[in-house]
């Protein structure tokens, strides 16, 4: 950016300039600092908590919530392996085997790998782009504790024995009433709806803010690759979750008001579950292995100290994979007798999505083949993500193929698949990332040697577990069973993995005892330890309550590599209120500055409405017409409020 364009960078209705400062923060807490400070601090104790807007609280919210959802559906993992370690095992009923069954999946898919990726999003992503909040920040308050509300509702009724069980995917005819009476269906159902509603209403903030908040110089071709990876998730969450959301409305109409849009005696199609449900469930896949794509991308440019290799194929790789995954969705239902043609060509994108991951794979191996790779616990996670990964993506092109498919269908050929992909695609690069940004975020570094205890462990114990079942279906073991007969055979391998599934226990533990003991001393952590070229690390850490004292103006792509000394930041807003400055889509010119409201308990509110009234209908249809006037009562209120709010110009409610 040249001195010319820094002096063009004013507004319309504001008087904002690009001046040269010496830091973005000044040590100490300055008049300055102490002013920003009261501006934006939240309120103190649990009620600051339930009214927060700030998107570090609901990041943080979030993240821990999805890991404890992460942990209860591993629990879930290890008493299922413990059942079929050995043939004819009575230690779970059948009826609960299934009800862990389907709250393990249902737990992993829709309250862990989804939530926790955003969570990371709503965390960093205003750091990264340059802002003091997110877009919407009330909005992202209501899908939070919408996010959480739908866990307790399939927890609640899991812990009262009536937790569903027909699997995470609900298929019909099963789930519906003549075979699943009782409401187990429907408590699943309903926390579908709420999960779907939380995570469209995070997506909707999220690519409002990095559109439209991205600081001044950051163009398209400046963002992070981790900005890039949450964008084109938050696309494919608002294109794909309404599909599931639509499937689960219908499931529940039929169940509770009697429609008939499943029901084959009445003329109902079962088939076109099974589309809806899938035209979201392999984007789902995405929805998880996106985000992680730009985790790995951020850590070895990091580690290896050089500006990643590729950074345009990198990018348009993880646009097209977005985009083919909406084409895949029918390699889940090669086995229900769709016409041989259509068939053909889900095999052709199947096979065509593989293409993108790969280039992108080659990028990272020439990132470090070019660099000098540090080998931190951080770093090795990623290189453990690309071992698993390169398995899962062999055995996806086997899948491709109908006749194969239609062999090893529904065996657990099967289910090690798609735990290689989405163990190797999300929760590896997950461990990755939360040993590299844990010094952001908490100011503690975790410790290096239980970090490489925990990863080694893992990998091995990801290994021993999942791998036998390719084998174990190669024999014909089936998918959902509880029990099986001795003369299957099928016990070494059996207990083999569930050997392997108590060496990843013991590893998710080592991780656990890390974070305690990290937490437990002092912030010591430098503000950029692994001198880093990130902008979210040119603030303090943990960040101060405005992110920012200065907004920073960006001169490359690498920020904090690359750029002029002293490095030029804007000036110019009202540092009495929640202002942040809107920029231009494509170029990140400032355009205007805009007002954020503060902390409010609407948000709060309307979860507990919204959520109740679901939890109602599932026991009478008469609860939607006093959930509705109590919905738009409090949207009324809402929405009265903010505007009160803005015209007195105070961050109040």
């Amino acid at each position: 950016m040249t001195e010319r364009e820094e002096t063009q960078l004013e507004l319309a209705d504001a008087e904002l300039d690009c001046v040269k400062a010496q830091a973005l923060r000044a040590p100490g807490l300055g008049e300055h600092d102490a002013q920003l400070h009261e501006v934006w601090k939240p309120r103190k104790g649990w009620v600051g908590w339930l009214m927060t807007g700030d998107h570090k609280r609901l990041g943080i919210l979030q993240i821990v919530t999805a890991f404890i959802f992460f942990l209860l559906g591993g629990l879930e993992a290890m008493l299922m392996r413990l059942q079929l370690m050995r043939a004819e095992n009575n230690l779970l009923s059948a009826d609960l085997y299934n009800q862990i069954f389907t709250t393990h999946g249902t737990t992993m898919m829709f309250l862990f790998a989804v939530p926790i990726m955003q969570g990371f999003g709503i965390y960093l992503v205003p750091l990264m782009i340059g802002t003091r909040s997110i877009a919407f920040p009330r909005l992202a308050a209501f899908a939070y504790w919408t996010y959480l509300a739908g866990g307790i509702m399939l927890y609640t009724a899991f812990f009262l024995g009536i937790g569903p069980d027909n699997g995470w995917f609900s298929y019909v005819p099963l789930a519906n009433s003549d075979f699943s009476p009782g409401k187990r269906a429907d408590y699943w159902a309903q926390m579908i709806t709420l999960t779907e509603i939380s995570s469209m209403a995070t997506a909707i903030q999220l690519i409002a803010t990095i559109f439209k908040m991205r600081a001044p110089g950051m163009s398209l071709n400046r963002m992070p690759l981790f900005v890039w990876s949450i964008l084109i998730q938050s696309f494919v969450v608002v294109f794909a979750m309404p599909a599931v959301a639509t499937a689960s409305g219908m499931l529940a109409s039929d169940r509770l008001i009697q429609t008939k849009f499943f029901q084959i005696a009445q003329n109902g199609d079962a088939i076109l579950y099974q589309h809806l449900f899938w035209y979201f469930g392999h984007p789902e896949v995405y929805l998880i292995f996106i985000p992680a794509l730009g985790i790995v991308s951020t850590i070895i440019q990091t580690f290896t100290g050089r500006s990643i290799f590729g950074y345009l194929p990198l990018v348009l790789s993880i646009v097209s994979t977005g985009f083919i995954g909406f084409g895949v969705w029918v390699h889940h239902m090669f086995a229900t007798g769709l016409p041989q043609l259509s068939q053909s060509f889900f095999t052709a994108a199947s096979l065509v999505i593989s293409i993108p991951t790969t280039v992108q794979i080659y990028c990272w191996i020439v990132s470090l083949w070019r660099g000098k790779p540090r080998f931190t616990t951080a770093l090795l996670w990623v290189l453990g993500f690309v071992q698993v990964l390169v398995m899962g993506g062999l055995t996806g092109v086997m899948l491709a193929s109908v006749p194969f498919n239609t062999q090893v269908h529904d065996t657990y050929f099967v289910v090690a698949h798609f735990h290689y992909v989405l163990i190797g695609g999300a929760v590896f690069p997950l461990f990755g990332g939360i040993y590299y940004w844990f010094p952001k975020i908490t100011g503690r570094t975790l410790g290096e040697t239980l970090g490489k205890w925990n990863f080694w462990l893992f990998l091995i114990g990801f290994n021993v577990t999942f791998f036998p079942m390719h084998i174990l279906g190669f024999i014909g073991m089936p998918r959902r069973v509880y029990t099986y007969l001795p003369q299957m055979g099928w016990d070494n391998l059996s207990l083999t993995a569930t050997i392997g599934a108590g060496i990843l226990f013991t590893s998710v533990w080592l991780f656990l005892i890390n974070a305690a003991k990290a937490l437990r001393r002092p912030v010591l952590a430098l503000d950029n330890p692994w001198h880093a070229d990130g902008l979210e690390w040119a603030t303090s850490s943990p960040p101060p309550v405005y992110n920012y004292k200065r907004l920073p103006v960006v001169e490359s792509r690498d920020p904090l590599w690359k750029r002029t000394d002293p490095m030029p930041v804007l000036t110019g807003l009202d540092e009495t209120k929640h202002e942040v400055v809107i920029t231009s889509v494509l170029d990140a010119i400032p355009s205007h500055r805009e007002h954020l409201p503060g902390a409010s308990p609407w948000p709060f509110v309307l979860a507990i409405v919204v959520s109740g009234g679901l939890w109602v209908l599932v026991y009478t249809s008469y609860a939607w017409w006093p959930s509705l006037l109590l919905i738009g009562a409090i949207i009324v209120a809402w929405y009265y409020r903010n505007s009160k709010t803005e015209r007195s110009g105070a961050g109040g409610f």
